[in-house]
Formats: C-alpha cells, sequence, structure tokens
C-alpha cells in the first residue's frame, strides 16, 4: 500500500484526543521528563497510548512503543526510503554551463548565486532550530524519531551546497555569508531566528498557555513559513532553469531537496494539528490572527526578496510571478491549519510544482539519468 502524503490529506489522519485530562492540565514536566535524561523511575509503570501527547507530557520519552501518532512513524520510514547524496549527481553540465562566457546572463548568474546564497544557509538554521529547540520540547517519541532524521537531511542539504560551491568554483565566503552580507536573505533569517532563541533559553518550559503559544509559533515560523513558504519559491526558481536545460544538476539535486522538504512541511503541519486537538485553548481567535499576520508578513518579506534576486527577471521568471505563486502558498498553508486564506485568490503561476513533486516517478525530471527514489505518495497542487 502506497502511503499517502498530499497536502490535503495530512489533516484527515489526526488523532483524536482521548478522553483523558490532557498534559496541559497537570503541573508543568520536570525538565529531567521532558529529554529522557533524569532518573530513571524503577517502579514507573508501562506506557499506555493515552499517556502520550506532543507537548508537556509526563510518559516516558524513551520508549517509543506503543505507538500513538502512526503517521509520525510513516513520514519517518518514507524519509529512510528517500536516503540520497549530492555527490550522487553529476556536475559537469553545471560547471560547462557556468564558465561559459555565454552560458547564463548576468541576471541568471545573479539569481542562482542569491538563491544558493539564501538556501546554503538556511538548512543549518532549521537544523538548529530541530536540535536546539523542538526537539526538547516535543514530548512524543516518534515524533522525535523523525526529527532524528529530519535533523540528518538538513546536514545532507548543508553538504550539496558546500558540492555545488566546490564544483562551481564559487567564492565559499560569499555564499555561505550571504545570509549576513545581503539584506533581503539577512532580514529573511532575522525574523525566523527570533522565534527560536527564548525557545533555546534553558530555563524555558511548555507549562504555560503563552509558553505553549511561544512553541506554535516556532513550528508556523520554520515548517510551515521558513520550509513551506520560503524554500518553495527558491525551488522554483531553480527547477526553473532544468526545465530549460541549464543548470540541470542543480535543478536535479533540488528536485530531491524539494522531495524531502514536502515530508517536512507535512509532519509540521501535523504536529500543529495535533496540538491544537490536545490543547485547544492555545488555538484562540487573537492567536490565530497573529498567525495569519506572520504568514502576511512573511509573504512581504519574500516578494521584497524576489526583487533583489531578479530584478529585470528572465525567460519564464520574474518577481511578479514569485509573488503571485508567494500568494498561492500563503493561502493554501493557511487552509492546512485551519485558517481562512491571507490574500485574495490567486492562481498558481507555476503549474509544473507538481510535477516537480510527483515523488512516484522512477526517473527524474530532468531525465539527466534513471534513479530509484522511493516514497510514498504525490503532491496534489490541482
Amino acid at each position: 500500500m502506497m502511503l499517502d502524503f498530499s497536502e490535503t490529506a495530512t489533516t484527515d489522519r489526526q488523532e483524536r484526543p482521548l478522553f483523558t485530562p490532557p498534559c496541559f492540565t497537570m503541573a508543568p514536566a520536570e525538565e529531567n521528563e521532558a529529554t529522557g535524561l533524569g532518573t530513571i523511575d524503577r517502579h514507573g509503570g508501562r506506557v499506555s497510548v493515552d499517556e502520550k501527547r506532543m507537548i508537556n507530557c509526563r510518559a516516558d520519552v524513551n520508549q517509543l512503543l506503543p505507538l500513538k501518532y502512526k503517521w509520525a512513524w510513516e513520514k519517518y520510514l518514507a524519509a529512510c526510503n528517500n536516503h540520497w547524496m549530492p555527490t550522487e549527481v553529476s556536475m559537469q553540465a553545471d560547471i560547462a554551463l557556468w564558465k561559459s562566457r555565454d552560458g547564463l546572463s548576468e541576471d541568471e548568474r545573479r539569481a542562482i548565486k542569491r538563491n544558493l546564497g539564501f538556501f546554503a544557509a538556511s538548512e543549518s538554521l532549521v537544523a538548529n532550530n530541530i536540535v536546539l529547540a523542538i526537539y526538547r520540547h516535543l514530548t512524543n517519541p516518534e515524533c522525535r524519531q523523525y526529527l532524528l532524521r529530519q535533523a540528518f537531511e538538513e546536514a545532507v542539504h548543508t553538504h550539496t551546497f558546500q558540492y555545488i560551491v566546490e564544483s562551481l568554483g564559487l567564492d565559499e565566503g560569499e555564499l555561505f555569508n550571504m545570509y549576513r552580507e545581503v539584506p533581503s536573505i539577512t532580514d529573511k533569517a532575522a525574523w525566523a531566528i527570533k522565534h527560536t532563541q527564548h525557545l533555546d533559553d534553558p530555563d524555558f518550559k511548555i507549562g504555560t498557555p503563552q509558553a505553549g503559544q511561544a512553541f506554535l509559533r516556532d513550528l508556523v515560523a520554520f515548517y510551515v513559513i521558513f520550509e513551506g513558504m520560503w524554500f518553495y519559491t527558491g525551488f522554483a526558481q531553480i527547477l526553473s532553469f532544468g526545465r530549460r536545460n541549464k543548470m540541470v544538476g542543480i535543478a536535479e539535486q533540488y528536485q530531491y531537496i524539494l522531495r524531502d522538504e514536502s515530508i517536512h512541511l507535512n509532519f509540521g503541519i501535523d504536529v500543529i494539528n495535533q496540538i491544537k486537538i490536545e490543547n485547544p485553548h492555545l488555538w484562540t481567535s487573537a492567536f490565530q490572527d497573529e498567525v495569519q499576520n506572520m504568514i502576511r508578513e512573511a509573504a512581504e518579506l519574500e516578494a521584497a526578496y524576489g526583487r533583489d534576486t531578479m530584478p529585470r527577471g528572465f525567460l519564464g521568471l520574474n518577481a511578479a510571478l514569485c509573488e503571485q505563486y508567494m500568494h498561492f502558498i500563503a493561502n493554501r498553508r493557511c487552509a492546512q491549519i485551519g485558517l481562512t486564506p491571507v490574500f485574495a485568490e490567486a492562481e498558481n503561476p507555476f503549474p509544473w510544482m507538481s510535477e516537480a513533486m510527483d515523488l512516484k516517478k522512477e526517473k527524474n525530471f530532468f531525465e539527466t539519468r534513471v534513479i530509484e527514489y522511493q516514497n510514498g505518495g504525490a503532491l496534489d497542487w490541482g
């Protein structure tokens, strides 16, 4: 049976809350209980499914079984089946094109370098958030199992940009430091990091509604916006080059990253929606308004990035189209977490992106080589 990771399916698989008091009504869990590194309770009873919760739960986080959130385990297995390494992809055509005097216009080179500069540090920022913030406070072992796999994938993605920089002979300092030197990239990174900083505080605990909402803000900022919105316009930029038979090696690697990110996104959305089910008092009208404002503000930052990346545009791609795509994506993300759209209905200007995300293909999108790339389904962007 094929696993379905379609975006419209994620909310349908949520575990319904059992008829036991939610963990949030208990006294806040001790830090050692949340980490699993405390003194072993020699008289502790065996864990039952109904004791498991997403946040602030006392159930032993070191016990994977019995599973409660089977969708988290399925995503972990699918991610393992997606294993790939950037060095498997040939860069010879890209190297020749990059070195060719007339192979790419200056506008195309600017867009590619800005894109690489954004992603080069962003994968590390996402990994830092997983390891230093989310993992500590997500008190469910099957979800933590997936987070461990995601953290490894973020390392592979960072490796990808090292491989691209080395292959093309780019200035590594320029590319990897863009997130501190290019304002349109810095603005996005700074916006996201502020949602992790207080969660990284060793004294931070999810024992109050305010702290619970802070955790949800972080999940929205990194899963829904950073990986689910900003990454997707970056994918569209590079994959559009591949469609024109340019920079096909980089485009192939971006397609693999996109396949990973599609599961990252859907995992984050499932986690957010499950926390909402178990802690409905966190999802207040005021907080929903705040999340919508976050999504709207993020779309504006991405529009500014598009104008900086593509001041004049080129064949099939320009800042206006990317802004339209961002509005389309933003509305989709709102729907996935139960919010009304933040923008007027927008048509998808890049319908071919759904084909690029078809995870069932046995051959990659640009037909540069045959691959065996397993996963459980395709994302439907229709």
